[in-house]
């Protein structure tokens, strides 16, 4: 199938070389230089996948990807600066699902695109069921909670709470094993690619997300228990 990314840097070099390297590479892309404009296009036409640069005027990507995820939850990938770490914690505590730091291998940033498409291929089966021959995967049920794999969904004593494709990878492997303790290592496995290097910090910060979802929906939310300095677990209620 063929996926469609939208683009939304205020470098015009960037914008042309990742165009040129992503539709080379089968994705249908829509380029925006203009950020407002970027936004208003991925809530009127919702792509596969979104790439925003973080510094741009009008609006960064920080505020874009604020605004977005008040609507939607498809997976967002950053590019930032080498001296942006505090932004890059902050993306992905706003929402995002990766960062790629400026300058960047175009291949690098397509691997990236891909391994995240795939993890969400992952968490998906069409409304009309599997494949023929493929298998569903079962929904996950731990006391309030409920996990849907083949529909990406997730809901806490019958409220919604909207996660990302890699929120609802890293949730779903605590639920599996309730009381057994993850090792953020373990959870970079589920969640992640053997190729990608990711840090500790990024594991983290999606957990915050988690919780903080969760709380929106029931603020005594406390299921999800750290360990320091050895990782995380689900507890049942």
């Amino acid at each position: 199938m063929e996926y469609t990314v939208t683009l939304v840097d205020d470098d015009q070099h960037i914008l042309t070389s990742v165009t040129i390297a992503l539709e080379a590479e089968g994705f249908a892309v829509r380029g925006y230089s203009d950020s407002l404009k970027g936004l208003n296009d991925i809530l009127d036409r919702p792509p596969d996948l979104a790439i925003l640069d973080i510094k741009m005027p009008q609006i960064n990507g920080l505020e874009l990807l604020r605004r977005l995820r008040k609507h939607s939850q498809i997976p967002v990938i950053f590019l930032t600066s080498k001296d942006e770490e505090a932004d890059e914690l902050l993306g992905l505590q706003v929402g995002a699902d990766d960062y790629v730091k400026k300058p960047f291998s175009v291949r690098l940033l397509i691997e990236r695109v891909r391994a995240i498409l795939r993890r969400g291929d992952r968490t998906r089966v069409a409304e009309d069921g599997p494949a023929d021959g493929a298998t569903q995967e079962p929904i996950v049920v731990r006391g309030n909670m409920v996990l849907d794999p083949g529909r990406h969904t997730c809901t806490w004593s019958g409220g919604a709470v909207l996660l990302t494709v890699t929120e609802f990878l890293l949730l779903k492997a605590l639920a599996l094993r309730p009381g057994h303790v993850k090792s953020r290592n373990q959870l970079m496995d589920a969640a992640y690619d053997d190729h990608i290097y990711i840090d500790d910090r990024t594991i983290d910060s999606h957990i915050k997300r988690i919780r903080k979802k969760f709380r929106v929906v029931d603020p005594n939310f406390a299921q999800i228990e750290t360990l320091y300095g050895v990782g995380y677990r689900y507890v049942q209620s």
